[in-house]
């Protein structure tokens, strides 16, 4: 993890999911097979080819469960990394019982994030050479944005806004609200003269009516690439461009190559297949 994310918070996190699966009881499964003095290693192991993120939330969930100095924890890669099947991630030694009450939590974790860092990195690859970069969006799954948001940047790409209260997003509804899109711009610049603002808007006149209201950052909602062509060319460099809506991997370098600033894509994180990833228990 990086100092953007609350290392507290996750503590609070990872102790809560924790909670969940055991309810306030006992691994009935694993006590009743496993003596407690049984020590054996765990390997973290790919079972895909992917980009690796969470290592550190999956150290931190098997020393939640255990005791930390009855941990033995050596890392192979480290976030970010690609990694092929059959590589191991991350070794770890200690009592059995814990290792196994642990498992699941470890790997519902490290497993969603690597998915999204994998996913991620697809999305990077695919623009690469054009300038383009990747940025998510707040299609989060709540509670998660913080973790989520590392591993897209761990997958090499960019954040949008934390949050909303970080910086302004005037949305469709927003300018429907505020009776137009120079009214809108001009009402969040009152309230906030120091805060980034994004105007989204669904055809090249209203991007250039943004633009002339003085917005620095456009969101083009549902262009096709044409019209995201014709979008850069009549702005001209007055504002940053992002597209955003509909987008697939299949069209993301054309769409890359029209010149847009970004690409945002809410399916980095709310629909990433996880990341193929198993713990292997051996005797210690």
């Amino acid at each position: 993890m990086d100092e953007t994310v609350d290392r507290e918070w996750v503590v609070d996190l990872v102790r809560a999911t924790i909670e969940e699966d055991l309810a306030g009881g006992v691994d009935v499964t694993t006590t009743a097979t496993v003596d407690p003095d049984q020590i054996s290693v765990a390997e973290l192991v790919a079972r895909a080819d992917g980009v690796v993120a969470g290592l550190e939330i999956a150290e931190l969930v098997l020393r939640l469960v255990a005791a930390p100095d009855e941990l033995e924890i050596e890392y192979s890669v480290r976030d970010g990394a690609s990694v092929e099947a059959g590589a191991v991630l991350m070794t770890v030694r200690g009592k059995t019982r814990q290792l196994l009450t642990a498992e699941r939590t470890t790997l519902n974790l490290l497993c969603h994030l690597s998915g999204v860092a994998t996913l991620t990195r697809r999305w990077v690859d695919a623009v690469a050479g054009t300038g383009a970069i990747i940025r998510d969006t707040r299609k989060t799954m709540p509670l998660l944005r913080s973790l989520e948001k590392y591993a897209v940047r761990c997958g090499g790409g960019k954040n949008h806004r934390m949050g909303l209260s970080d910086a302004a997003l005037i949305k469709d509804n927003h300018v429907i609200a505020a009776g137009g899109v120079a009214e809108a711009y001009r009402l969040v610049r009152k309230a906030y003269p120091d805060i980034s603002i994004e105007v989204e808007v669904d055809s090249v006149d209203d991007a250039l009516i943004a633009v002339e209201s003085g917005a620095e950052l456009i969101l083009l909602d549902n262009m096709d690439v044409p019209q995201l062509r014709e979008a850069v060319e009549k702005v001209g460099g007055r504002a940053r461009l992002e597209a955003s809506g509909g987008l697939t991997l299949a069209q993301a370098h054309a769409v890359a190559e029209t010149g847009v600033d970004f690409l945002a894509v809410g399916a980095l994180t709310h629909s990433a297949p996880v990341l193929d990833i198993a713990l292997d228990l051996r005797e210690g």
